[in-house]
């Protein structure tokens, strides 16, 4: 009974017109593609883009190199050394890297930054000339983190409501 049924599927093209009433339902509707460089989607509150580290707002970087953000990251895409201030014998960051490519943009680094050092912002749109260029320095973030603090509290403020 089957092999009879799949024949007469096969002799009538049945699938093939199911596929076509679809595609003829949806031919007279209105279009949902959007123009991308002139708009923009709608981004989630809990969007995880470029990283940036923070700074407090006397001037001072927060990140106190604990090192958790490496421990925790899971694709090893940080890199943390850090050196003892000889002024004031805190412990600060001397080289703070991380490997954009290797990074999975979980999230985890910023949840487990004790000081709220490190973000991960709502840049979606970069890119990179050179390989080099994807693996982001101490400098580079501190850069980003300038430019988009306030947005970036902005978000924060949004999502707490």
């Amino acid at each position: 009974m089957n092999s009879i049924i799949k024949f007469i599927k096969s002799l009538f093209f049945l699938e093939i017109f199911k596929g076509l009433s679809i595609t003829g339902k949806k031919l007279y509707k209105k279009p949902i593609t959007i123009q991308y460089p002139e708009e923009k989607t709608p981004q989630s509150t809990r969007f995880r883009g470029l990283h940036a580290l923070r700074k407090y707002p006397n001037g001072e970087e927060r990140c106190i190199g604990c090192k958790l953000c490496e421990a925790v990251c899971p694709a090893l895409a940080i890199t943390i050394d850090t050196e003892e201030r000889a002024d004031d014998k805190t412990r600060r960051t001397t080289k703070y890297d991380i490997d954009l490519f290797k990074c999975i943009y979980c999230g985890f680094c910023e949840e487990a930054c004790p000081v709220d050092a490190i973000i991960e912002t709502s840049i979606f749109e970069y890119h990179f000339e050179n390989r080099n260029d994807g693996i982001m320095n101490k400098i580079d973030l501190l850069k980003i983190g300038d430019l988009y603090e306030q947005q970036e509290l902005k978000d924060r403020s949004a999502n707490d409501l």
